[in-house]
């Protein structure tokens, strides 16, 4: 721990977690870590639906205190209307890097009976790693299934967790 000129503590290194979740609706393709898949059916969202970047932005922010995404990029506003989900992992590498912080690791399950991941995981990762300005072995993508219970198991949708570590710089 390090302490700034008003005796406050500052974290060597922070932890945070996130978690996202959209269902499945019309469409060709999903987007997983900015790369489209194709998929009998598309994500329903606000956005392009990228669970995967939205729970990595959840996790960025939440390890410095600095909210959730839909804080920064209210699911109501127009603005962010179809936007590719890069932007907001863009804003909040930007938002962490302001505070002195860099990414350790990020680790990731992406939740869903369909489609199958594991084909597209070195991609993801690649694209993952060259958005953020990291090393891919510094990004792990997993998948698993809930075993056809609940609404991930039913084909209903998806969901996503993230861990991150961040160290002081």
């Amino acid at each position: 721990m390090e302490v700034d000129r008003n005796n406050a503590i500052i974290p060597l290194i922070r932890i945070g977690s996130g978690f996202d979740v959209h269902a499945f609706g019309p469409g060709e393709f999903i987007t997983l870590g900015n790369i489209q898949i194709p998929f009998k059916q598309g994500f329903v969202a606000h956005s392009d639906g990228d669970v995967l970047i939205h729970a990595i932005c959840d996790a960025l922010l939440g390890a410095c205190a600095l909210g959730d995404i839909g804080l920064h990029f209210p699911p109501n506003d127009e603005r962010w209307k179809d936007c590719n989900s890069v932007v907001f992992l863009n804003h909040c590498k930007r938002l962490i890097t302001e505070q002195s912080y860099q990414i350790g690791n990020i680790d990731c399950t992406l939740i869903a009976e369909q489609p199958k991941i594991n084909p597209h995981v070195t991609l993801i990762r690649t694209r993952l790693a060259e958005v953020l300005q990291i090393d891919v072995n510094q990004i792990s993508i997993k998948a698993t299934t809930t075993e056809q219970l609940g609404f991930t198991g039913r084909g209903e949708g998806m969901a996503a967790q993230a861990t991150c570590l961040l160290f002081k710089q």
